[in-house]
């Protein structure tokens, strides 16, 4: 027992040593990786006015952003990174369970990390823009505050997550690091920012939904409470209307704004979306198209 847990430590120590000269500081209170010649990935919340970025070596240089997603809590950071290795990425599926090492550099001090496991899958959160930021994964490795935006590696040391968000003193909240993030990290390298879709309305909590609606004696439904709708925006245009109940977006239930999210996401390609509404006892089916730009504010979507 004793002989494989030594050889556990060894390995653990190993990946640790290897990966840190790739994690870097982000600002006064933050973490990255160099995932590039010149390229440093890290998170939106870290980009405080002149970002400075500390090295392995104690070398510091001030930054320039390449592109940032404020509302997925991404940005790429443009910096001579010298010697410092670029990670290597992770190929395939993320498993629950997967035994994972978290990293930091917490702005520029000594680097830290913890072990753990990958505790969950498919999670969401809230991002700094208050959009709703969908399928993160979650992982009970330590770390300090100020890892946001380091990696979290595999057990052959190679990228599958960057730290982003810790609800609370809660677990962390990861970015899976699979395709879809190495391509929006390009595209944020070649200074190109994301577009994404909103439907233009402010909503109710799921709770109040239902409180509203028994109270003036409307049956329960499962859904979402348009609280206020955009004059101009793609719902206004659909004739959505405030007190409308969303219930399905694209054939897919809606019961939450994660739901919400997750089926604009989907539909946002498509350039439209069939909605289906409760308006008082009656349902609706509303078709809903899009503008090319798309901002969402707290409590919106």
């Amino acid at each position: 027992m004793s002989a494989s847990l030594g050889e556990f430590s060894k390995a653990v120590a190993d990946i640790v040593a290897a990966v840190s000269p790739s994690v870097v500081g982000v600002g006064p209170a933050g973490s990255g990786i160099v995932v590039g010649p010149g390229l440093v990935v890290t998170n939106a919340h870290n980009l405080r006015g002149e970002v400075a970025v500390t090295f392995d070596d104690g070398r510091v240089s001030t930054a320039t952003v390449a592109g940032a997603d404020l509302e997925g809590d991404l940005a790429v950071l443009s910096v001579d990174t010298g010697n410092s290795p670029v990670v290597a990425w992770a190929e395939g599926d993320i498993a629950l369970g997967e035994v994972v090492i978290g990293l930091g550099r917490p702005g520029g001090r000594s680097p830290r990390a913890g072990v753990g496991f990958v505790t969950g899958l498919g999670l969401s959160f809230r991002g700094p823009e208050g959009r709703t930021v969908t399928g993160a994964l979650e992982h009970s490795a330590p770390l300090a505050h100020g890892s946001s935006g380091g990696p979290v590696v595999d057990t052959d040391g190679k990228l599958i997550g960057i730290n982003t968000h810790r609800p609370g003193e809660g677990f962390y909240l990861a970015l899976p690091a699979g395709v879809d993030l190495k391509a929006r990290v390009d595209a944020l390298a070649r200074g190109e920012s994301p577009r994404r879709v909103r439907l233009g309305v402010a909503l109710a909590p799921p709770r109040v939904a239902r409180r509203l609606r028994h109270a003036v004696g409307l049956p329960e439904r499962e859904g979402l409470l348009v609280h206020a709708v955009e004059e101009n925006g793609p719902a206004d245009r659909a004739g959505i209307r405030r007190g409308d109940l969303i219930v399905s977006v694209s054939g897919a239930p809606v019961v939450s704004v994660e739901d919400l999210a997750k089926a604009l996401q989907v539909a946002g390609e498509a350039g439209s979306a069939d909605l289906v509404v409760v308006r008082g006892v009656d349902e609706l089916a509303v078709a809903v198209h899009f503008s090319e730009a798309a901002a969402s504010q707290e409590g919106s979507a």
